[in-house]
């Protein structure tokens, strides 16, 4: 209860715990788990295929999930509240523009329009962090220049 913010009525904040837990459950259940010691000696090939290097598992790979997660979760709290608690509930929550509405107890075009300008917002400032970035990657600094310089006409 202490987490409760009546930003919706207490009803619907109680199902859509009972909602996210059952869910939740369900992909426990789901899961397939494979002792290690089977899965080494098992000649299948799904088996064999999840236990090779995957790039997405390499560790610069999840680094740079962390640092796009980060950045993302960043920008999101930046949000004005009322477009962050709609991108919240339908990207995040992924609850139907019907139950945000009823949520939040506001009409359905509200939450439509919240929500995809709150994505544009986003778009937006992402689109600025690369740019920053970009120019950050490619921009002319001196000594490190020259010793890229430098290591290319030694291997020419």
């Amino acid at each position: 209860m202490g987490s409760f913010r009546s930003d919706a009525r207490l009803s619907t904040w109680l199902v859509r715990i009972v909602i996210n837990e059952a869910l939740g459950r369900m992909r426990r259940k789901e899961a397939q788990i494979i002792p290690l010691d089977a899965a080494m000696n098992s000649f299948e090939p799904e088996v064999q295929n999840s236990l090779t290097a995957d790039s997405e598992r390499q560790p610069e790979g999840l680094a740079m999930r962390a640092e796009l997660r980060r950045i993302m979760e960043a920008r999101i709290d930046m949000l004005p509240e009322a477009f962050r608690t709609v991108f919240m509930l339908r990207a995040v929550e992924e609850m139907s523009v019907e139950e945000v509405s009823q949520a939040l107890e506001i009409p359905e075009a509200t939450v439509r329009t919240r929500f995809f300008r709150a994505r544009s917002l986003l778009r937006e400032r992402l689109a600025s962090d690369i740019d920053v970035t970009l120019n950050d990657a490619f921009n002319f600094d001196g000594a490190r220049c020259d010793r890229i310089v430098a290591a290319v006409r030694a291997r020419l």
